[in-house]
C-alpha cells in the first residue's frame, strides 16, 4: 500500500482530522473527519480544567485522570478509523501530524487552577496529549509543528510561497465539498508537510 499521513488541528473536545497522500507528488485528501474526543460532548467535559477548578484538589486529579482515559481512548479508535478508511483505498496511514500552540510547558496541577489563563491553554494540551498518547499507541511517529508558523514553515519546505500555498490547498478541498474549514486546511497541510520530510520536531 501507498504511505498516507493524518494531520489534527485540535479544539476542545474535538479535533479536525484529515488523511493526506500523494500522487505524482501532489496531495490528495483521502479523508476528512471530526472525531470527539469526549463521550459526552458538553462544556462539562470539553473543558475539563475548567470544570476541575471548582472541585477540591483531590477531586480535580480524579476527574482529569477519568477524562484523560476516556480522551486517549477515543482518539485511538478515531485513529483506527482513519486506517481503516485509507486502506480501504489501497493506502496506509504511517504517521502523524499535530499542531501545537505556543504556549509554555504547563505547571503542576494547583498551579494551573490558581490562574485561569493557564487554565484555558491547559484545556487545550489536554486533547493534543490525548492524540500524542493514542499515536504512540497506534505506533505513529508525530512531526509537530507551531500553528502559527505553519505557512512560513511549509512555504520552506516544500518550495512554495505562502500565496502560492495557501490558494493550493483552499483549491484542494473544493472536490470534497464545502465547508473546507480553516481547521481542516491546516490539518491538510500539517499531515503533507510530515509525508514530504518537513523541518518539525518529531516524537
Amino acid at each position: 500500500m501507498q504511505p498516507a499521513a493524518i494531520g489534527f488541528r485540535v479544539h476542545s473536545g474535538w479535533t479536525s482530522l484529515i488523511v493526506v497522500a500523494l500522487e505524482k507528488n501532489q496531495p490528495i485528501v483521502l479523508t476528512r473527519q471530526r472525531p470527539h474526543l469526549v463521550a459526552t460532548f458538553s462544556y462539562t467535559f470539553r473543558q475539563p480544567y475548567h470544570t476541575a477548578e471548582r472541585m477540591t484538589l483531590d477531586e480535580a486529579q480524579t476527574f482529569l485522570d477519568q477524562q484523560r482515559k476516556e480522551s486517549r481512548r477515543l482518539a485511538l479508535e478515531a485513529i483506527r478509523a482513519a486506517r481503516t478508511e485509507a486502506a480501504q483505498q489501497g493506502f496506509e496511514i504511517t504517521r502523524a501530524a499535530l499542531l501545537l500552540a505556543s504556549g509554555r510547558p504547563l505547571p503542576e496541577l494547583p498551579k494551573i487552577l490558581a490562574s485561569h489563563s493557564t487554565i484555558h491553554t491547559a484545556d487545550g494540551e489536554f486533547f493534543r496529549e490525548a492524540l500524542l498518547h493514542a499515536c504512540s499507541r497506534a505506533n505513529l511517529p508525530v512531526t509537530k509543528l507551531k500553528d502559527r508558523e505553519l505557512l512560513a514553515t511549509a512555504s520552506k519546505s516544500l518550495r512554495r510561497t505562502p500565496t502560492t500555498l495557501t490558494r493550493f490547498i483552499n483549491n484542494l478541498g473544493k472536490p470534497l465539498g464545502s465547508p473546507w474549514t480553516a481547521d481542516e486546511k491546516f490539518a491538510t497541510l500539517a499531515a503533507w508537510l510530515a509525508l514530504s520530510g518537513d523541518s518539525g520536531s518529531t516524537g
